[in-house]
């Protein structure tokens, strides 16, 4: 049993899981449907699941099944984005968003949720060494730009780490790893994946297409771990 470990630190990220049109949410932590999406950004595996051209990439359904585990280093701030389209004239007419149902454009405002300064360590587990290594491997050379739940929000440092492979179980992993940023606080949040009978809170946010934005169930279990304090040098 393995656990691979990443770096999700920025000045700027959003994990939403339950946006609808002009209000986005943003989560306290990555959703799993994110992690999977920035992981297919980094084998350069599209949207649409299409295993006859594209038999050399795991399948969604491999990279869903990873156990998933967050901790909290650093819980960040929230912050919201007000953003208009429309409303003012585009070459001398007047200019609105266009609706499904064919009626007259209009404006529209939208409220947008982030995380300011958060840095998350997230591991997943699987007993598949080879996916592990594989999913390390594409990380240190994405094959598309790499970004914190929405294409804006780039990353600060690079989610690979260098000894991001762990032999261990997720837990253990996730405690035992130095903390990626100064914590004062005694007790850093855990949040980890947990059968239907262990987990006391649902998610719905397992990819199980993204091109039709299908997603799954999950249940996950938060708590608190002390953490030991990185080594200088």
């Amino acid at each position: 049993m393995k656990t691979l470990l990443l770096r999700l630190e920025g000045p700027m990220q959003s994990w939403g899981v339950s946006s609808r049109f002009t209000e986005r949410d943003a989560g306290l932590e990555p959703s799993k449907s994110g992690v999977i999406g920035l992981l297919c950004a980094a084998l350069g595996k599209p949207r649409l699941e299409n295993p006859e051209h594209h038999s050399t990439l795991p399948t969604l359904a491999q990279l869903s099944a990873l156990r998933m585990g967050v901790r909290i280093d650093r819980p960040g701030k929230m912050g919201v984005d007000f953003q208009s389209v429309g409303g003012g004239q585009l070459g001398g007419r007047s200019y609105g968003v266009a609706k499904a149902n064919k009626s007259k454009p209009e404006s529209v405002l939208s409220w947008r949720y982030f995380l300011q300064d958060a840095v998350f360590l997230v591991g997943l587990q699987s007993a598949d060494t080879q996916l592990l290594s594989r999913l390390h491997d594409a990380l240190r050379q994405p094959v598309w730009p790499l970004f914190l739940g929405r294409k804006s929000y780039v990353p600060a440092l690079p989610p690979y780490l260098f000894d991001g492979l762990q032999k261990g179980a997720l837990e253990t992993v996730l405690t035992e790893y130095p903390l990626l940023y100064p914590n004062e606080e005694p007790n850093i949040r855990l949040v980890l994946e947990q059968s239907d009978a262990h987990g006391n809170d649902r998610r719905v946010d397992v990819p199980l297409d993204f091109s039709r934005r299908l997603f799954g169930i999950r249940y996950v279990s938060t708590g608190f771990i002390t953490v030991p304090a990185k080594e200088e040098g």
